[in-house]
């Protein structure tokens, strides 16, 4: 192995570590920092990813970094209010700290403890797989987004939820910029007593790919670009790809 593939690892390893460590107070923390306003998020994601596929019933619906499983029962409930009938919604985590809080939220879920470059799943088994707030956390992203193509099935949906780097700020953004970077991770840290934990997530919004590149990188991995949308003074964007 590669000395950069080591330190992929590594760094790979850290980040599940952090999230394990925090998973106890992860959903307090969260309901705290985001105010609620990230539910609007997930309800459009489902809905939209929902009106694409133009289908009354899926096999399986597969969420990656999956963590307390919430976003899952979005993809459950809008599927009921929708009168979509799903066979199966599989969540998909490497740490295993947020996948014990998940199970204990959502019992009736399938769960595997996995990274996202290696989905203990079927080729061409999936109708949609989302990862929300997770795809900057995966070191080998070229890697995953292939192992994304693979379990979907053909014109199946990947849809990404994320905070992306923004190349252009506007005056109301470099404000939200600053209570990312300067107040939220404090919230996060006197909530978790794990201060580091919750510095990594502006960090690791500034190290991420931005808007254009995300779609580029997905236009490669053998997707089509369906919808692209940034919410909230681009603090979230929302992608939605179909695989060709």
């Amino acid at each position: 192995m590669s000395s950069q593939g080591k330190k992929n690892i590594q760094k790979q390893e850290k980040i599940v570590s952090m999230f394990d460590d925090i998973a106890p107070t992860y959903d307090t923390a969260n309901r705290v920092m985001s105010m609620g306003v990230d539910k609007s998020w997930r309800r459009r994601a489902c809905d939209l990813a929902y009106e694409y596929s133009a289908k009354d019933s899926l096999d399986r619906i597969v969420d990656v970094a999956c963590g307390t499983g919430d976003m899952m029962e979005f993809w459950r409930d809008r599927a009921e209010k929708s009168g979509i009938a799903i066979g199966e919604i599989v969540g998909v985590d490497p740490s295993v700290g947020m996948v014990d809080v998940a199970r204990k939220k959502y019992p009736k879920f399938n769960y595997h403890i996995s990274k996202a470059t290696e989905i203990p799943l079927e080729s061409e088994s999936a109708d949609i797989l989302s990862i929300t707030y997770g795809i900057r956390n995966v070191v080998e992203r070229e890697e995953a987004l292939a192992e994304f193509n693979r379990v979907l099935k053909k014109d199946g949906l990947v849809v990404i939820l994320e905070f992306m780097k923004n190349e252009n700020p506007s005056f109301l953004s470099k404000i939200m910029n600053f209570y990312t970077n300067k107040i939220l991770p404090k919230v996060g840290g006197f909530i978790s007593k794990n201060l580091e934990a919750y510095e990594y997530l502006p960090n690791s919004i500034e190290e991420f790919s931005t808007v254009a590149n995300m779609q580029r990188e997905l236009v490669e991995a053998g997707f089509e670009m369906l919808y692209t949308k940034s919410f909230s003074m681009d603090i979230s964007t929302l992608l939605i790809a179909r695989k060709k």
